[in-house]
C-alpha cells in the first residue's frame, strides 16, 4: 500500500533530509586515502545526533553500522570495518539517513579516493546522471515505468549494466514502503506517480554484468564479474510543481 504524505508531512521530512545530506557531504569530505570504514561511521554517526537525528541504518534489520560503506565491486550494504582501509583510486559508495520526529531521510553518493582512473571517473558521471534522470520523471501523470526507463536508458547507452535485484523505494515513517522503484523499466507503464507519494531513487550501475552476488555476511552485495559498480540516491517528494529533493541542505533545496 502507497502511504502518500501530506504537504505538511512532506514539510515534516525535511529536517530528517537535511540532516542526511548534511552527514553524506560531511563524510564524503573525509574521504581520503588511509582512513578506514568505521572511522567514517564513527564520525557520521556522532554528527547525526549532534544534529538532533538518529541513525535510521543502524540496527535496521540487525545491520551494525550508521553508514553502508561500499567499494570498487561492492554495490550496496557494506558493513564499516576498522580493517577496511580507503586506498587511492578506489571509490567508495556511502549511504546514509537520519530519523528525525519519525519522518526517514535517505541518500548516497560514490565518491573517489584520490586520484581514481578514467574508467571510474565515467562511471561516477554517468550514474550520477542516470540519478537525476529518474527524479526528473518523478512527477505527477507519469508512470514509475518512466523513472526505471530514464534511469536505463542512459546507462545502458553507456555499456553498463543495470542492477535488478535491488531497488530504490517509497519511504517516509518507514525506511522502506510500497512502492519499489526499479531502475530498468519501459516508459508509460507502472503505476501512475501522484503528488504526496516519496520515493528513495537510488541508480546501481555497473561497468560490467548486472548480475550481482550476497556475500556470506548476509549483506554486502557484489559485482558478479568482481568490475566496479556506483550508486548514486536521494529522497524526493512529487508534489504538483514537480520533483522536490528532500535531502538537500536548504540553500539546495529546488525542484529538479
Amino acid at each position: 500500500m502507497i502511504m502518500k504524505k501530506s504537504p505538511a508531512e512532506i514539510e515534516a521530512m525535511k529536517e530528517a533530509g537535511r540532516i542526511s545530506a548534511k552527514v553524506l557531504r560531511e563524510v564524503g569530505a573525509r574521504v581520503q586515502p588511509g582512513i578506514s570504514t568505521l572511522e567514517l561511521d564513527q564520525f557520521a554517526e556522532a554528527l547525526i545526533r549532534l544534529e538532533g537525528g538518529i541513525p535510521a541504518f543502524k540496527g535496521y534489520g540487525g545491520f551494525p553500522g550508521s553508514i553502508c560503506a561500499s567499494i570498487n565491486e561492492q554495490i550496496v550494504h557494506g558493513i564499516p570495518s576498522a580493517g577496511v582501509i580507503l586506498k587511492e583510486g578506489d571509490i567508495i559508495s556511502i549511504d546514509t539517513g537520519a530519523i528525525v520526529d519519525g519522518w526517514v531521510g535517505d541518500n548516497a553518493w560514490t565518491f573517489p579516493v584520490g586520484k581514481i582512473s578514467p574508467e571510474k571517473q565515467r562511471l561516477l558521471e554517468v550514474t550520477e546522471k542516470c540519478m537525476w534522470a529518474g527524479l526528473e520523471a518523478a512527477r505527477p501523470g507519469n508512470r514509475l515505468g518512466d523513472i526505471g526507463a530514464a534511469v536505463q536508458e542512459i546507462a545502458e547507452a553507456a555499456g553498463y549494466g543495470v542492477v535488478r535485484e535491488y531497488v530504490g523505494h517509497g519511504i517516509g515513517r518507514n525506511m522502506h514502503e510500497d512502492p519499489n522503484v526499479p531502475n530498468y523499466g519501459r516508459k508509460h507503464t507502472g503505476i501512475r506517480l501522484e503528488p504526496g507519494m516519496v520515493l528513495a531513487i537510488e541508480p546501481m550501475i555497473n561497468i560490467g554484468t548486472h548480475k550481482t552476488k550476497q556475500m556470506p555476511d548476509g549483506w554486502l552485495v557484489v559485482t558478479r564479474d568482481g568490475k566496479p559498480s556506483a550508486h548514486f540516491e536521494k529522497t524526493v517528494a512529487i508534489t504538483e510543481d514537480g520533483p522536490l529533493i528532500l535531502t538537500t541542505e536548504p540553500d539546495h533545496r529546488r525542484p529538479v
